[in-house]
């Protein structure tokens, strides 16, 4: 890892990870005619608690119905 990352050269980096095939993480899905908004909460939580183990600092992050 220490030679994928250079701290010196960036040290910020954009992580994104979405889903597919139009399905929704979060908010309501008129498809499904179900609310997946309890489903913030998860990620968030689980996001700080990797972050910790990892021990990196999240400086920001946005949860959206179909990526974070």
């Amino acid at each position: 890892r220490s030679s994928l990352i250079s701290i010196d050269a960036t040290p910020y980096y954009h992580c994104v990870s979405r889903c597919v095939r139009r399905s929704f993480l979060c908010g309501y899905d008129e498809n499904a005619q179900q609310s997946y908004e309890h489903r913030r909460g998860w990620i968030e939580k689980r996001l700080l608690t990797l972050a910790s183990a990892f021990c990196i600092d999240v400086c920001a992050y946005a949860i959206m119905s179909n990526h974070y």
